[in-house]
């Protein structure tokens, strides 16, 4: 009864606290803490977890999270929320997509599941994995505070050893899609503010001494005949740890220094990734008792002035801008859905897909990898970010290492953007400057690139920026948001860039169905005739080596509200049912396999 009385005060203190929450903001849980997974079993974690929204924090100051699982009938004093009973949602899930009363909340809501152990091994090493929770997250287990983690879209990892006991165990999730100016991304974006645990939470074991991350590729020096083995293991430091690639001959043993720190690099000449010969090697590492694995291609992506190289030979990157978004379950994915994408990329005839505007699921690039696509990975740095916050550069610099862990081995990954279509300013500049620099320090492997802008009245590309990354990304709208299409012509000649340009983004709305006009703006026909003089202008423009319009599949967004938006971006070349193509897919999908004949010819003739 006393441990009771002294919540219930807490609780009431916590009521009149209007700084309630500042203990929790720390963001704790971040890229230090990573596990890498490749080969590892892990139990899920998905199913029904006890919900409930908290527009007002209520939860924070009443101190839910404290409360003990009680029957109501034996309960001493009220109580606004009982996080052991009541509603359930899925998990993964959007709360928007669940209720149309939730369909637009912002905030805090609460998530709560039973854990059973039956047995703890003090041998053993006990990690939840969270693979995205949009976007504030903290975590709880048996009502003590374990972290904090920021970002809605990269996996983070709790260490649960020590702290669980034998039997019931109580796992709760404060999750909270609040947009602020400190956020990555802040209050302005162009996309649907999802909120929820929306990607697969799992319990993961591992031995005492661990492999924390694997990182193997090839060295680009051009030579195609080296490969370098990154890997950080904690724990028992003398352990020997080995590496094994079997189809290429490789079974090495790696020195590991006094920070678990092991770097070895050796001669092999494997067969070389690319679109047309996806070819991946197994590889595997092994320390003390613990063993990952993982399929990895080998490649080499650079530029070399206006070109962008892929193994040696200039590659024009046949794209298409791609988000993560369904009608009904959000940014909810699974394996049929991003299959289907890739297939109707290659209906497209694309090489190449730009994942935006921030992470996409681990498993896109995993599947692009068996493929054979190419892809642009970025983090939501988009428009005005507070750039001026170190809060704010601490919080995009950790998405971008988390995403970099994550999808290092991914031969399909070529680029990493640092942002999105931000104004040119000094605090801009150091801040993009930084997350560049992140980049080739975590990974020598790929190219940086980022939507720089466009100086409309002299008709050049003028951003500081592209001076920091290799490949101009360049969102223009000419027939859409811009109406003069000689005026894109004229960047080609104004422009005179010194390393490739990729157009990131082009297009324009096509409304089809009984909610679309027959003629004039947000017309199918409209579309099609943006996508023609788009395609007459760019192929003059030998600067642009790659074009990923905006977008395949048109997706819900909250700003977009006029009579034939209606929430709804409709710039996808395909409906919202990701079955109904528009003209405009087919004018794109004609003009692609022009420039792959153009290309095939050029290669036989060499």
């Amino acid at each position: 009864m006393l441990e009771r009385s002294h919540l219930a005060d807490n609780a009431l203190q916590a009521l009149h606290d209007e700084d309630y929450d500042v203990p929790f903001n720390t963001q704790s849980l971040n890229h230090a803490g990573m596990v890498f997974m490749g080969g590892r079993a892990s139990t899920s974690l998905d199913g029904d977890w006890t919900f409930c929204v908290d527009l007002l924090d209520t939860g924070l100051r009443q101190k839910w999270f404290s409360m003990l699982p009680e029957a109501p009938e034996e309960r001493t004093e009220p109580w606004d929320y009982d996080p052991y009973t009541g509603e359930t949602v899925p998990v993964p899930s959007n709360w928007a997509t669940l209720k149309e009363k939730w369909y637009f909340f912002e905030g805090s809501s609460w998530y709560t599941r039973p854990l059973d152990v039956e047995t703890i091994d003090d041998g053993k090493r006990l990690f939840l994995r969270l693979g995205a929770a949009s976007y504030d997250c903290k975590i709880f287990l048996n009502g003590v505070f374990l972290g904090n983690h920021y970002g809605a879209s990269t996996p983070f990892f709790v260490e649960l050893t020590g702290k669980l006991k034998r039997g019931r165990n109580w796992i709760m999730a404060c999750v909270n899609n609040t947009r602020t100016r400190d956020r990555v991304p802040m209050r302005n974006t162009d996309w649907f503010n999802y909120g929820g645990l929306y990607r697969e939470t799992a319990l993961v074991e591992t031995p005492a001494s661990v492999i924390r991350d694997l990182f193997v590729y090839l060295v680009p020096d051009g030579s195609y005949s080296r490969i370098c083995a990154e890997i950080a293991v904690d724990g028992d430091l003398d352990l020997p740890l080995t590496l094994s690639i079997p189809e290429l001959g490789v079974d090495l043993t790696c020195p590991v220094d006094e920070n678990g720190h092991a770097r070895v690099e050796f001669a092999a000449s494997p067969e070389l990734w690319g679109p047309e010969t996806p070819v991946l090697y197994n590889v595997t590492a092994t320390f003390g008792d613990d063993r990952v694995s993982d399929r990895v291609g080998f490649r080499q992506i650079e530029r070399r002035g206006t070109e962008i190289l892929l193994n040696g030979k200039p590659v024009f990157l046949r794209g298409i801008s791609v988000h993560e978004d369904d009608a009904e379950l959000g940014k909810v994915t699974n394996e049929e859905d991003l299959r289907r994408r890739f297939e109707h990329a290659r209906e497209l005839g694309c090489n190449y897909l730009r994942l935006a505007h921030y992470p996409h699921h681990e498993r896109a690039a995993e599947i692009a990898d068996e493929l054979g696509f190419l892809l642009w990975e970025e983090i939501p740095v988009y428009w005005a970010i507070d750039f001026a916050n170190p809060a704010t550069y601490r919080d995009a610099q950790n998405q971008l290492i988390e995403l970099i862990k994550r999808d290092r081995n991914r031969a399909s990954v070529v680029i990493w953007s640092v942002g999105n279509e931000n104004p040119d300013t000094d605090d801009r500049l150091t801040f993009m400057r930084g997350l560049a620099d992140t980049c080739r320090k975590f990974d020598p492997t790929r190219l940086t690139s980022a939507a720089c802008l466009v100086n409309h009245a002299r008709n050049r590309i003028e951003d500081r920026l592209a001076e920091c990354i290799d490949v101009i990304g360049l969102n223009e709208y000419y027939g859409w948001y811009e109406e003069n299409f000689d005026d894109l012509a004229a960047i080609g000649e104004n422009s005179n860039p010194d390393r490739p340009v990729v157009i990131s983004e082009t297009g324009a709305d096509g409304v089809i169905g009984p909610k679309g006009p027959e003629k004039g703006l947000f017309s199918e026909d409209y579309m099609a005739e943006v996508y023609r003089n788009q395609i007459a202008t760019l192929r003059q423009l030998d600067y642009v080596k790659g074009m990923s319009p905006w977008i395949l599949y048109d997706f819900r967004v909250e700003r977009r509200q006029n009579i034939f938006q209606n929430g709804y971006n409709h710039k996808g070349l395909i409906a919202a049912d990701k079955k109904t193509k528009k003209k405009a897919f087919h004018i794109l999908a004609d003009y692609y396999r022009q420039l792959a004949e153009g290309e095939e010819n050029a290669r036989k003739a060499s």
